[in-house]
């Protein structure tokens, strides 16, 4: 159990609105920042740009001038605003609440803290979303974009089965060049697609990061007495003795864990568990840790 620290779940439950919450979230973080995540000058080829008076004569594509008779200068990675999509999941299984937020109360605020920071260090945002019907919300890098994100963030209802794959397209098709995809997921999708849809992304050299929310019961399976278990995305109901299932059901959900991360992984994607009884600055500042530490 999360000790009830300024930033534990239970604090956060209380506190009135998704901006609110983020904000107490945002400011533990970057109190425990003390540097960027970006370091030195890319050289990464990214696209080309018309040329402009002002712009360095050295970055002048003389390939494209001989074919093309066009001046076109090169851009490189660190000349270009990192492009990022927030993908919410918001099935009816991310509507479960064992702990003081439900999973996806949860998810929003990890996914809005997020982008605030990279609003904060003028990169773009945008949002998609599964939902009864299809949510987006093409990305910006405004000022008052974040103020608009989280309203349609705090809007979403967990409602339905998951469509993992049908977003991870949606995000594809509206990516012209290489972004970041954070995905705010409990990963249960019956559809094998679901997963090889994001090692697609990654493949094609999106930077995708996963979160894995889950709820400390999903995990632990703490119940004790015979109950009837009810699915949250069909009509389905099970009857259980949680004492005679539980150490097999924990150790499918091992597993269950450490496939999603070996798959995604072999891409190149991330994975990080993310549960809901723990504080989200912290798992934002083990994530953040761990890209920093990947691009070294």
């Amino acid at each position: 159990m999360t000790q009830e620290t300024a930033l534990a779940p239970e604090v956060l439950a209380r506190l009135a609105g998704l901006k609110v919450r983020v904000e107490r979230v945002v400011e533990g973080l970057l109190a425990g920042i003390h540097r960027s995540a970006r370091h030195g000058v890319s050289t990464e080829f990214v696209d080309h740009k018309a040329y402009s008076p002002g712009d360095d004569p050295r970055r002048l594509d003389w390939k494209v001038l001989a074919r093309l008779d066009r001046v076109m200068v090169r851009r490189f990675l660190d000349e270009t605003r990192l492009a990022a999509f927030l993908a919410m999941d918001a099935s009816g299984s991310m509507g479960y609440r064992g702990s003081a937020l439900a999973k996806l109360e949860y998810a929003k605020v990890l996914a809005g803290a997020l982008a605030a920071l990279l609003l904060h260090q003028g990169d773009e945002v945008g949002l998609l979303a599964t939902a009864a019907r299809p949510v987006e919300l093409v990305p910006s890098g405004r000022g008052e974009h974040l103020l608009e994100l989280l309203g349609v963030l705090e809007a979403l209802q967990p409602q339905g089965p998951t469509h993992l794959a049908e977003l991870v397209e949606r995000y594809l098709s509206r990516m012209n060049r290489r972004g970041l995809l954070l995905l705010f997921s409990d990963l249960f999708d019956a559809d094998p697609a679901a997963l090889n849809s994001l090692r697609l992304a990654a493949a094609r050299g999106h930077s995708v990061r996963v979160f894995l929310v889950l709820d400390a019961d999903e995990i632990d399976f703490p119940f004790e007495d015979p109950a009837l278990f009810t699915c949250l995305e069909q009509e389905r109901q099970l009857l259980t003795y949680p004492r005679e299932v539980r150490d097999a059901y924990r150790e499918e959900m091992r597993a269950f864990i450490e496939e999603c991360r070996r798959a995604l992984g072999q891409a190149g994607a991330t994975l990080e568990l993310s549960r809901c009884d723990e504080p989200p600055d912290r798992v934002l500042r083990r994530a953040l840790s761990a890209w920093q530490e990947a691009t070294r």
